[in-house]
């Protein structure tokens, strides 16, 4: 939900606030532990290294040393290795295996025997096919290498840190060369971009705080980074993940990275990449494929790109553009103005998909119900009717918690299932928007089956297409324990419903209430219970919520996403603000409650391409911004953002004067131009969000994906590519109307003009011009890019022809090129081949001693052909020559023979970026085929 919880005053004041220094106060590693010593070592029983550490010696600061560790390694795939360190003599928490599905260690019982090895191994090594693990006995310190050139990838041999091991204090160092690239550590908003910065905090723990805060834990929780090396003619990536779900700072300083911890175990994994596309390949492969997406969530919304416009209806305000945001008045909204936006967009000629609702359409901000006087049944039905007919989508919000109101089914049968975190016994009372809630287990198996039956039957109620999970963080007005006022209505109703009105006390008896160590939680080091679960709370089988704090909106996700799979046999889409390590398997995201500044349109882009690293490459912040009013021009230049994210929706704060993209005929002119390019783009969109199910290539990617060793773009965070070839340089700058962007090395192809060239040897910054409606986007050399002609909906779009785009170095007489695009019954459960309700085409191209070559190789050709898809045009740029082309044969045949296609050819001026230089280059295109994109085809020509 638009949730301004901590509110717009809490938010703010934490921006008045200076971060506070978490490092300052707090004693060093040497005099908060000793370190241990390697006092055994032998194989595990799963061919693995196991090894019992001993205290060197005992301090109290943060609590008792735990006196014996256990130390296991383990080669788990040629590319991956874990290193886990935990008490050798009881289990301590750990993220569940069945959340997180992986490999378990040895039971702590085969571990080996206490009694110290006679001749002690000082250094000695654990080697895997990629990776080699090296150890010293006393002080014990491990490093990681890549085997193949000797590379130290960790190294916790640190001269001002030691391992530190205590029941909620847990410090581990590693070193880094001074030319390490890092990027991860999130979910927070970066003002420096997307690599990180020294110095800057890195928390991570599951808060509500608006996203506007810098450099603070926001609603998720990655504790993974990937680090980019450059060796002159080469480059590799790694990328480390700490298995840990309790909150914990990460100092980084530029040559070392420092934990600290306040409980769980130590687990890592090391992948060993060694591309970017490697990493997040073995990353995904480890925590879960991203999942599949249907075609709508991509039409300007995303799956794995969404190209529908998704609009939030918090954003359709009865106030004028004139009136401050103060000055909004209350209100709900009602299905009228619901119908009035869909006919606003088709005026307006902006496409759209899918209809966002936020809360007002539930009775009373109670999940799974409906208002029934602004959303009486009948009337809704009757309007999800017409906009299922033509194709259009509606997905209504749902958040954790549950009104505690003795005539509210959900209520009562959530009780009679004992479904809720208990605190002292009781189910754990806390207030978001209905007032008093309870929040639901999502660890306790009846749980699941509690709300997947709750979904069944509001499905039954409302024929939803998706569902939208909120303030899962989890997200609570109050803190503390709190009972229901006696005496007075707890919210009024009259005036903000984030304000706590129950009756509440701190709670500080535990240790899991107040910790030790203080991270820096929400950036001003605010207790780990403060709006939020009380930390000693409990789950199923005794669980504390200080240890699954941060899991509870991945646990959330997975409980919605069986109850949706389990609903007509469609895949299921759900939208979630607060994920962890392996959420893009169930769920996309967005990036929460941004501001309407040009400050946030940039920190946009970084956080989306982060994400794409973690494995949820189904994300995209609030177009033209959450809260307060965004300008006109900022609007227009970020729907020319928005409509390149992967999830793309307009959405703003109830607050907000109304921002449709229609509201400014200037808007809506960038809109049509940005969203037009978006909708032809859908196949090759729609094609990445297939690779990144089977493979977990991000959808949108820094520039480095794809260029490794181009050390220039390692910091880049105002451009990003789509795929591996299509590049966006938007305009990120107030009254500007031009953009320097950045080539890389290579030919690059404007998508707006295609005769418009821009080539170096060695890269080159360029100033493009970019009047108030255009975006420049550009597209790589040796790619094939897919394109239809698009269309208000994506229903329309993806019926129409396609054209194909061949891309070959500029001025190449030998050279090639490749692209592919994958077709499927979108809303099938699974996204993949050999079912029949697919295609997949690799289309290639060739230039060599004057002849040209297109075709493609087609697996699975049957869905393509049924459905009637064909090939209309094909466009070849980047030939060399200043004649006709000659001898056009397709599949052996003249082409004239075959159909009534045209050939033309047009020469044009290819800039040549470094040198200033131009030359002379041929764009060949092929129009009137009527190719079928389920058969294979080969298209040949001379150039004359």
């Amino acid at each position: 939900m638009v949730s301004p919880n901590p509110s717009l005053f809490f938010t703010l004041l934490l921006l008045s606030v200076a971060v506070a220094s978490s490092s300052s106060s707090q004693p060093n590693a040497t005099n908060i532990g000793q370190g241990y010593r390697l006092i055994s070592v032998e194989e595990a029983p799963d061919g693995g290294l196991i090894g019992l550490l001993q205290v060197n010696k005992k301090t109290k600061i943060y609590g008792p040393d735990i006196p014996l560790l256990r130390f296991y390694a383990k080669h788990e795939t040629d590319n991956r290795l874990r290193v886990q360190i935990t008490d050798a003599t009881k289990p301590r928490w750990e993220v569940p295996y069945n959340l997180l599905p992986r490999e378990q260690p040895p039971p702590l019982t085969q571990s080996i025997g206490r009694k110290s090895i006679k001749n002690p191994i000082t250094v000695s090594e654990y080697s895997g096919s990629e990776l080699l693990l090296s150890y010293t006995s006393n002080p014990f310190t491990f490093a990681v290498k890549r085997k193949s050139n000797g590379e130290t990838l960790f190294d916790t041999n640190s001269l001002f840190s030691s391992l530190v091991f205590k029941d909620q204090y847990l410090e581990i160092s590693t070193k880094l060369p001074k030319d390490a690239s890092l990027y991860g550590l999130g979910e927070n908003t970066q003002p420096h971009g997307i690599k990180l910065y020294p110095s800057d905090p890195y928390t991570l723990y599951t808060t509500d705080i608006s996203a506007i805060n810098l450099n603070a834990d926001l609603y998720g929780s990655h504790p993974v980074y990937m680090d980019l090396r450059n060796n002159g003619d080469s480059a590799s990536a790694h990328a480390v993940l700490l298995l840990n779900s309790n909150g914990m700072d990460v100092f980084y300083k530029g040559t070392s990275l420092t934990y600290k911890v306040i409980g769980g175990v130590f687990d890592f994994y090391f992948f060993s990449g060694p591309s970017p596309l490697n990493v997040v390949d073995q990353y995904t492969s480890f925590i879960g494929r991203p999942a599949p997406m249907p075609y709508w969530a991509f039409d300007n919304a995303v799956e794995d790109l969404i190209l529908n416009l998704f609009i939030d209806l918090w954003s359709l305000q009865s106030c004028a553009w004139n009136e401050g945001f103060h000055q909004c008045r209350w209100g709900y909204h009602n299905l009228s103005v619901v119908e009035d936006v869909v006919e606003n967009y088709k005026k307006a000629q902006i496409p759209l998909d899918v209809i966002w609702n936020d809360d007002d359409h539930m009775d009373g901000h109670k999940d799974f119900t409906l208002n029934p006087v602004n959303y009486p049944r009948p009337k809704l039905l009757n309007f999800l009717d017409k906009i299922h007919k033509i194709g259009m989508k509606y997905i209504v919000i749902i958040d954790p918690g549950i009104a505690v109101n003795s005539s509210y089914g959900v209520y009562q049968r959530g009780l009679a299932n004992d479904v809720f975190i208990k605190y002292e016994g009781e189910p754990f009372l806390a207030q978001v928007w209905p007032g008093a809630v309870n929040f639901p287990d999502f660890l306790n198996p009846k749980t699941v089956s509690w709300w997947g039956d709750e979904v069944r039957r509001f499905h039954e109620l409302v024929p939803v297409d998706g569902l939208w999970i909120d303030m899962n963080e989890a997200s609570n007005f109050c803190s503390g324990k709190c009972k229901i006022p006696k005496g007075k209505i707890c919210p009024s109703g009259t005036g903000p419903g984030w304000i706590c009105c129950l009756d509440c006390k701190n709670i500080t008896k535990t240790r899991w209430d107040d910790p030790p160590y203080k991270i820096n939680a929400s950036g001003t080091q605010v207790p780990i219970g403060y709006k939020t679960i009380a930390t000693s709370a409990v789950h199923y089988n005794g669980v504390l919520e200080y240890d699954a704090h941060s899991l509870y909106g991945f646990s959330q996700s997975i409980a919605t996403h069986k109850a949706l799979q389990g609903l007509q046999g469609k895949r299921p889409f759900i939208l979630s603000r607060s994920t962890y390590v392996g959420s893009g398997k169930y769920a996309a995201h967005w990036t929460g409650d941004n501001q309407g500044t040009w400050e946030n349109l940039r920190y946009s882009i970084s956080t989306m391409l982060n994400f794409g690293i973690f494995g949820v490459p189904m994300v995209g912040s609030d177009i033209c911004g959450f809260y307060p009013q965004p300008t006109e021009e900022l609007c227009n230049r970020w729907i020319e953002v928005g409509a390149f994210y992967p999830f793309s929706r307009d959405h703003a704060n109830y607050y907000s004067p109304r921002q449709e993209l229609y509201q400014w005929e200037s808007v809506a002119q960038s809109a049509r131009n940005a969203l037009g390019i978006r909708y032809k783009l859908l196949p090759y969109l729609y094609t990445l969000s297939y690779e990144a199910h089977v493979s977990g290539a991000p959808i949108a990617r820094p520039l480095f994906f794809s260029f490794p060793t181009y050390t220039e773009c390692y910091g880049l965070s105002t451009q990003f590519l789509l795929g591996s070839s299509l590049m966006i340089s938007p305009v990120l700058e107030q009254g500007k109307t031009q953009v320097k962007a950045l080539f890389p090395p290579g030919s690059w192809y404007s998508l707006l003009d295609w005769t418009s060239t821009i080539s170096s040897k060695n890269g080159v910054y360029v100033t493009l011009d970019a009047p108030l409606h255009v975006v420049n986007v550009h597209l790589y050399q040796n790619a094939i890019l897919p394109m239809q002609r698009g269309g208000m909906i994506s229903k329309e779009a993806r019926t129409t022809p396609f054209t194909l785009i061949v891309a070959f170095p500029a001025g190449a007489t030998q050279g090639e090129a490749k692209g592919n695009l994958y077709l499927d019954e979108d809303e099938q459960p699974e996204m993949q081949l050999g079912n029949g309700y697919s295609t997949y085409v690799d289309f290639q191209a060739t230039v060599k001693q004057g002849a040209v070559k297109v075709w493609s190789e087609v697996q699975e050709g049957k869905f393509a052909l049924d459905k009637g898809f064909t090939i209309e045009a094909i466009s070849v740029l980047g030939l060399d020559g200043s004649g006709v082309i000659s001898e056009v044969e397709i599949d052996g045949k003249p082409l004239m023979s075959v159909t009534n296609a045209t050939v033309s050819t047009s020469q044009h001026v290819h800039l040549d970026g470094e040198n200033n230089g131009e030359s002379k280059i041929i764009m060949v295109g092929l129009t009137g085929l009527n190719i079928p994109v389920g058969r294979n085809f080969a298209m040949t020509w001379k150039m004359g």
